[in-house]
């Protein structure tokens, strides 16, 4: 193909993937001069951050004045089972506050204390109510702030563009090649630095909270590009999905409800959470649930329900209630928030939720208990990243918010993510105009270019006879079966062996029509990131022979001190993944003695 025929735009710098990361990296890279531009997968305003629902966690101290960023640290860290990236943690501790001041002074419109300051709600793994919220909507509040300033800076968007490679000089960025969703052709833009906030892949799983964008096309973009990852093993099943009708399966059911008083009961009626704390509340008896509930009622030691411990926990919590055959009729929990609240309480609250189980699954929250499980939520494991710039591996490349590892280690904090986003975006975007400032636009090879559009026409050859929705439902299929929740050698090892095969298949997949909106032809693309994340993710997860955070073995259910103190590493070199550990960065004796100390519990 002729590289006439391809459209091509030049930036100093472009951001790929325009949720909350995304949007602030551009902000922060316009703001310093850089001629920025936003690529996204789907339409502006459509991105992940909507979903988060319950609120951005940040030690603003108005609720609690006890809470400060050491606390939200050691919480993160530990949260983490210390497989964090500490510095990482720790900016994001301290900057988190002024972020949220800083969506604020743009015009978020957060829920308020009586006292007129920003109020913060109680959730999972967090000592004090530190979630700033706008109802259970805080998400779609942030991503409309964000825009709105994105736009008044001038910023150039391309919408419904899905980039496929990233495009390298000897060793650097020089840009990436894509194609418009809607025409298919081929577009290509050269860029002194580039910007990955695409999220995660959580749509190679069968039941998940992620929708059809969450490929790993970043993950694997950077892969290829010779970028390091780390941690792939580290996937995050959010407890509370719904789990009927099977329409809405899956569909996330924010940790709010649970912050605001909603407690996880089995098909008996019980709160079982109580049994899966060994160390503080037990249920045994009937004067304990009693001094719980005393305990629940007084807002200060909330934070100490057993049904918001971190979401690695509660997760597999339920997933034991289900294999005991205590579940609902359809497989999940029940989660109950109709018994401990009003309606006007649950509507004024959380009016989302209300409105999603009303409107979608025909269930009243302020009357009924819905049925929730496990779903795929979120990688902790992605790029390899630098704390202080957002800096990958490769010189030139920039990661921020999902699609980047480190932050939150073994297991994410509910809240830290949005907290993490607006944190890291600003200095992803930061170190991308910095980088662009310094550096000579690279040359675009066309060689490269030739061969990534070859490979994205390959399946229009018509030699092919695989069908990419067979071969899509097989790869979920393989994920949610064997490198589900629960984790052993042998399921691993068959994963492995699949996933190999499916890798083959996907070569000889075949679409038929034109490339004009083909909806077969785009999954066959995306088909091949999953396929990539999905083997980075099983491999790492059998080298890793400890159960730790969002990574359980069956075989190996104790954490192991020894697989604490490393992280895995993914890298592909001659087309083939090479896996390897390295030691975690050492994390200062302060620091380290703050996350150690005894907890004070409270009077």
């Amino acid at each position: 193909m002729s590289k006439e025929g391809i459209e091509r735009h030049d930036y100093d710098v472009i951001v790929v993937g325009a949720g909350g990361a995304g949007l602030r990296a551009a902000i922060e890279a316009s703001a310093a001069g850089a001629h920025t531009a936003l690529i996204c997968k789907s339409l502006l305003g459509k991105a992940h951050t909507v979903m988060a629902e319950g609120g951005i966690a940040a030690a603003l101290g108005n609720v609690w004045k006890e809470d400060n960023w050491r606390v939200h640290f050691r919480d993160t860290m530990r949260g983490g089972k210390l497989l964090n990236n500490w510095r990482m943690a720790q900016l994001h501790a301290q900057e988190a506050p002024d972020r949220v001041l800083e969506l604020e002074e743009w015009g978020a419109l957060f829920d308020r204390t009586s006292d007129g300051l920003i109020l913060q709600r109680d959730f999972g793994g967090h000592r004090y109510a530190r979630l700033a919220h706008v109802g259970d909507r805080t998400g779609l509040e942030m991503i409309r702030i964000l825009q709105q300033h994105a736009v008044h800076k001038g910023i150039d968007v391309y919408m419904e563009c899905t980039l496929q490679r990233l495009l390298t000089d000897g060793g650097k960025i020089a840009g990436a090649f894509g194609y418009w969703r809607e025409s298919g052709k081929f577009v290509l833009f050269g860029a002194r630095a580039v910007v990955l906030a695409t999220g995660g892949g959580g749509k190679a799983w069968k039941i998940t909270s992620n929708s059809w964008e969450y490929t790993g096309d970043g993950i694997a973009m950077a892969l290829d590009a010779g970028t390091d990852l780390i941690d792939m093993e580290m996937v995050q099943f959010h407890p509370t999905g719904m789990v009927w009708p099977p329409s809405v399966r899956g569909l996330l059911v924010t940790e709010g409800v649970r912050g605001d008083g909603g407690m996880l009961t089995n098909n008996e009626g019980k709160r079982f959470m109580f049994d899966y704390i060994p160390e503080f509340f037990r249920a045994d008896t009937a004067e304990n649930e009693r001094e719980a509930d005393a305990w629940y009622e007084d807002k200060k030691n909330n934070r100490r329900t057993p049904d918001l411990l971190p979401r690695d926990e509660v997760a597999r919590a339920i997933n034991t209630e289900v294999k005991a055959g205590r579940g609902t009729p359809h497989g999940g929990v029940y989660l109950d928030i109709a018994s401990r609240r009003s309606p006007e309480f649950i509507k004024k609250r959380l009016p989302s939720m209300y409105q999603q189980f009303k409107q979608l699954a025909d269930v009243d929250i302020t009357t009924t208990a819905m049925e929730i499980g496990p779903t795929c939520h979120y990688f902790m494991g992605g790029v390899r990243v630098e704390p202080e710039t957002a800096a990958a591996t490769v010189p030139g490349l920039f990661a921020a918010g999902e699609v980047a590892a480190g932050m939150h280690g073994a297991n994410r904090l509910g809240g830290n993510s949005l907290s993490d986003l607006l944190v890291f975006g600003r200095r992803a975007g930061a170190g991308a105009a910095a980088y662009a400032s310094r550096t000579n636009a690279r040359a675009v090879d066309d060689a490269q270019v030739e061969a990534a559009a070859r490979s994205m026409l390959a399946p229009f050859d018509g030699e092919g006879t695989e069908n990419p929705y067979a071969l899509h439902a097989e790869l979920q299929e393989t994920m949610q079966r064997l490198v589900g929740i629960i984790r052993t050698e042998a399921e691993l090892q068959q994963a492995i062996a699949t996933l190999d095969v499916l890798g083959e298949r996907v070569d000889r997949v075949t679409v038929e029509g034109n490339r004009q909106f083909n909806p077969g032809w785009h999954l066959a693309l995306d088909l091949r990131s999953m396929i990539t994340v999905s083997k980075a993710c099983a491999r790492s997860a059998l080298m890793r022979q400890e159960s730790r955070g969002g990574h359980t073995r069956d075989d190996y259910q104790k954490a192991d001190p020894e697989w604490g103190k490393k992280n895995v590493v993914t890298r592909k070199r001659g087309g083939q993944l090479e896996l390897a550990t390295e030691p975690l960065p050492q994390i200062p004796e302060e620091l380290r003695q703050l996350v150690l100390a005894e907890e004070k519990q409270p009077a």
